[in-house]
């Protein structure tokens, strides 16, 4: 049997472990992030991959940094032949990737080798692609460089977001690593290497890229949208008021005038605002600073009753920026 450490943090890794521990290989150690304070209580929480290995009872260790840890120790004895990673969020030393005999491999969330780095899939929806994928490649010491041992694309669906694409691609990238896995094992199938100049990056999102610009396009900014949801959530400001927009739809054969950022419709259903090449783009659901998530309808009832057509929402871009 294949003894594997499996390295892995968010939700997005949890299908991918439990499918490896089902799929007949020894899961020796799960290795993720530490515990973190998190939500306003600052409440002690363990990551999705903790509470499945906690569940499927493997053992488990939470580096703050795997390099140089006696984590890392922990993991040279246990003398693995093969390290499997997904969204771990932490590089790996060569004194490490040199231990297995089979490697270390990592299921990556898009199409190499476009979109290497932290945030592919918030990328491809923010650049408006059409389609996604998973690749699973060799590791090496350069970020998600290494050969490519499978890749299989999905398209991307107009109401596809960060937290729905995430979940697709984690069943995707399950059901390749175990398709693909025996004939690696076996060492009949060869990893491909990727063409350095087709390579493109998907670096963490900045603060910066989370307000929207309204001189943009209505499209351009529902991309943004569904490329920051659930998180980090793109907002616009209302005066002092920060706004997070959750979900909103491009209003489709209509233009305006107005500047950008203007609302052009206020309905007790409707929140239209004016975007660049004079599109439109309505407000569906948003979160007023230190409140819930609201309907557009919820909202323009309590913390928005004063937002009438005519009202400038600001960010960059905008003459309020």
């Amino acid at each position: 049997m294949t003894k594997i450490i499996f390295m892995g943090t968010p939700a997005f890794s949890v299908p991918i472990l439990e499918g490896l521990a089902a799929g007949g290989y020894q899961v020796l150690a799960v290795i993720t992030q530490p515990d973190r304070k998190v939500g306003r209580r600052r409440i002690l929480t363990s990551s999705p991959v903790k509470e499945a290995a906690v569940r499927l009872g493997i053992s488990v260790l939470q580096p703050e940094k795997i390099a140089n840890s006696s984590e890392m120790e922990e993991i040279l004895l246990l003398q693995p032949d093969l390290i499997v990673t997904a969204a771990f969020g932490q590089f790996l030393p060569e004194k490490l990737l040199q231990v297995p005999r089979f490697g270390a491999i990592n299921i990556h969330a898009s199409l190499l080798p476009k979109y290497r780095g932290g945030a592919p899939v918030h990328f491809a929806l923010i650049n408006g692609e059409r389609q996604t994928g998973v690749t699973i490649i060799e590791m090496v010491k350069k970020m998600d460089a290494g050969g490519m041992i499978a890749k299989q694309a999905i398209p991307i669906e107009d109401k596809d977001n960060v937290g729905i694409l995430f979940e697709k691609l984690s069943i995707l990238g399950r059901d390749l690593l175990l398709r693909v896995l025996p004939d690696y094992l076996a060492g009949k199938k060869d990893a491909i290497p990727q063409n350095e100049e087709e390579v493109s990056f998907a670096p963490n999102i900045t603060c910066e890229m989370e307000q929207i610009d309204w001189t943009k396009g209505a499209v351009t900014i529902n991309n943004q949208i569904r490329g920051m949801y659930p998180w980090p959530i793109a907002y616009t400001m209302y005066g002092d008021l920060r706004i997070k927009i959750h979900q909103a739809t491009v209003i489709r054969n209509t233009k305006t005038n107005e500047a950008y950022g203007v609302i052009v419709r206020r309905t007790k259903k409707e929140l239209w605002v004016a975007a660049g090449e004079g599109s439109i783009l309505q407000l569906d659901e948003v979160q007023p600073a230190g409140k819930g998530k609201l309907s557009i309808v919820d909202f323009l009832n309590g913390v928005g009753k004063s937002i009438d057509v005519g009202v400038l929402l600001s960010g960059r871009g905008t003459d309020e920026s």
